[in-house]
């Protein structure tokens, strides 16, 4: 995996807002949280969930995001158009430094990030916040076997390549999800509006 960010001098630091990170293992049902998050703060201008640039096409059921070709997603890159950019699993993603703007004004801004851009993303804004969304191995191998895209084996290998979570000064905040997604998604809420009372 590979991760770029362009000279951060220049984008705007403040401790007004806030930016949260969220990460989390496959199976741990991270998309299904953000999704809970979003449309309970639907209409609430205090959060804003981050539009991701993908160099993957927008798929039903998959994530709403924007899409693009690899040589333009470079071009984004070079022309200074992206806060954070990483490679993973063959595409490349990107967050506009555009969907960051808000912070400035006390906005809580969350995006959807691989655990391997935390350390670029920290120096985004004064405060961030990284929310680990996990599950035990249990409750990940079986969500991953029900996927039915890898077999036992790869499944396992997996699971044993998730390093440990770290950080160098941003908040880290983890959310066992395994319990119903009502439940979680009100946990997920809870730290976000108290964020959104902090900045307001």
């Amino acid at each position: 995996m590979s991760l770029h960010s362009p000279d951060l001098a220049a984008v705007p630091v403040s401790a007004a807002g806030a930016l949260v990170l969220v990460v989390g293992p496959s199976g741990a049902g991270k998309d299904t949280l953000m999704e809970a998050g979003r449309a309970g703060l639907a209409g609430d201008p205090r959060f804003r969930f981050a539009r991701r640039l993908i160099t993957r096409p927008a798929m039903a059921g998959a994530e709403d995001h924007d899409s693009c070709e690899e040589a333009a997603f470079r071009q984004a890159e070079a022309r200074g158009e992206l806060a954070l950019s990483w490679r993973a699993h063959g595409l490349s993603y990107g967050i506009p430094a555009a969907e960051l703007s808000g912070i400035a004004e006390g906005v809580v801004v969350i995006v959807n990030v691989s655990r391997a851009a935390i350390a670029a993303a920290e120096r985004l804004a004064q405060r961030v916040v990284v929310l680990n969304i996990t599950a035990p191995v249990s409750v990940l191998a079986q969500r991953l076997a029900a996927r039915g895209r890898e077999s036992e084996a790869d499944i396992a290998a997996r699971l044993k390549r998730e390093a440990p979570l770290t950080a160098e000064r941003a908040e880290i905040v983890t959310i066992m999800n395994d319990r119903s997604v009502a439940e979680a998604a009100e946990e997920l809420l809870a730290v976000l509006r108290a964020l959104g009372r902090h900045g307001s």
